[in-house]
């Protein structure tokens, strides 16, 4: 007999937990990824073209990989990472033989074989349950130097059920300002239909 309780997070089968890969390997195989913007957003590509050198790119979480791609043909060395098997399939169509070190891991417990000197952030962090922020926190500044970039679009906002999960800005403060100085902040200009509006591109120094 039910009793009627709700079901805790653990409870749920692995597809509804956004924290297990089955969850994002259910909707990569059935095309449902509105998180993914078929392309390279503007500030981003901005933000490369203005780097006097290539960095060493680490993209934790980067599904079609579309910004993989689009490092490897400026040269940059790119390591793209996913915990979904499906998200790397996928990726790997796309990014066909360019040069990306591809892996089908996961973030919080893979290693480098060398230190990233950039890492991107685009719908990762606004994935995580919230449960997972402060380890995030801890691992992007663990795998950066000092004058390592964290650079990316925040999901800032409010939206309590997700993912995508909102963070509030004092929320994102706490997480980074300990070991991060932001460098830049300004209202994304091109968000897909799933941010619009509630999106920010930032970039952090590693201190």
């Amino acid at each position: 007999m039910s009793t009627g309780a709700p079901r805790s997070a653990a409870d749920k089968p692995d597809h509804q937990r956004p924290e297990h890969p089955d969850f994002w390997c259910k909707r990569f195989a059935e095309g449902t990824t509105p998180w993914d913007a078929g392309g390279v957003p503007p500030e981003f590509a901005a933000f490369a073209a203005r780097q006097p050198a290539p960095l060493a790119t680490l993209i934790p979480g980067c599904g079609s990989a579309w910004e993989a791609a689009h490092l490897a043909r400026l040269g940059w060395q790119v390591t793209a990472l996913d915990f979904s098997a499906e998200a790397v399939a996928r990726a790997r169509t796309l990014l066909g033989d360019a040069a990306v070190d591809l892996a089908c891991a996961d973030f919080f417990t893979w290693q480098p074989i060398r230190t990233p000197e950039l890492l991107y952030e685009r719908a990762f962090l606004c994935a995580l349950p919230r449960k997972l922020w402060d380890d995030w926190g801890r691992r992007v500044a663990d795998l950066l130097p000092p004058g390592g970039l964290l650079a990316g679009y925040f999901f800032v906002c409010d939206q309590v059920k997700g993912p995508p999960f909102g963070i509030l800005a004092d929320q994102l403060d706490a997480l980074l300002a300990p070991a991060f100085k932001r460098i830049e902040d300004a209202a994304a200009k091109d968000s897909i239909a799933a941010f619009a509006g509630r999106e920010r591109w930032q970039v952090w120094q590693r201190r």
